[in-house]
């Protein structure tokens, strides 16, 4: 017997298929990556094998190249963060693989975060907006989960809270990347102290048995 015909598609706009698209991400990342918030779109066209008409044909310009490459790496994290956050476990081991993941992550991937938040944010408003939201809604699961699981009735508190907190790990994650001397456990552990002292209202944050006497600044050897 023949075999059977494969279902037919319409067939893809020339130039603007979905594994070409993904080819030339491929492309942008390892440029971003090896030139960091500088790369230049010649240089991911040329990357690519494609000129810079065909690179915008793709995207329909360099904005749409943005909001893209911000879709393919900043969901994959907020994933990550949302897992972390959900996992059964007590406010302090939640929050250290929390903020563990964000840290590690965005070191992993320091040239690529520059680009999106550096570079991407202050030269398209679309793609502030894309990543401001992304976000603000972290901070509105957070909240969700601190009125749910930590006691916090009062939903104006949790979301006061949820978004200081969001906007913390945050500013503390820029500081870091500034500072690669300071090691990563110190980081991730001052911070967890921080962020339950902001949650539980207690300076000395201490949860199950928590490793610090108070979320200020601890010092390692």
């Amino acid at each position: 017997m023949a075999p059977e015909p494969l279902p037919q598609t319409a067939p893809a706009t020339r130039g603007r298929s979905p594994e070409r698209r993904r080819a030339i991400l491929d492309a942008a990342d390892r440029v971003i990556q090896r030139d960091g918030p500088d790369a230049s779109m010649s240089a991911i066209a040329a990357e690519a094998g494609i000129s810079k008409p065909i690179l915008y044909r793709h995207f329909g310009d360099k904005s749409g190249l943005y909001r893209a490459l911000a879709q393919r790496h900043v969901d994959p994290l907020m994933e990550r963060v949302r897992g972390e956050l959900h996992a059964g476990s007590s406010l302090r081991v939640r929050t250290r693989a929390t903020v563990g993941a964000y840290l590690g992550m965005i070191r992993a991937n320091l040239n690529l975060y520059r680009f999106l938040m550096d570079r991407a944010t202050s030269e398209d408003p679309r793609t502030r907006g894309d990543l401001g939201m992304m976000v603000r809604r972290l901070g509105e699961e957070l909240a969700g989960v601190l009125r749910a699981e930590a006691g916090i009735a009062d939903p104006v508190r949790a979301q006061i809270t949820a978004h200081a907190v969001v906007g913390m790990v945050q500013a503390a994650g820029e500081w870091w990347l500034e500072h690669p001397e300071v090691a990563a456990e110190a980081v991730v552990d001052d911070l967890t102290s921080a962020v339950v002292g902001a949650i539980t209202g207690n300076g000395a944050a201490s949860d199950e048995g928590g490793a610090h006497g108070g979320p200020g600044v601890q010092r390692r050897g």
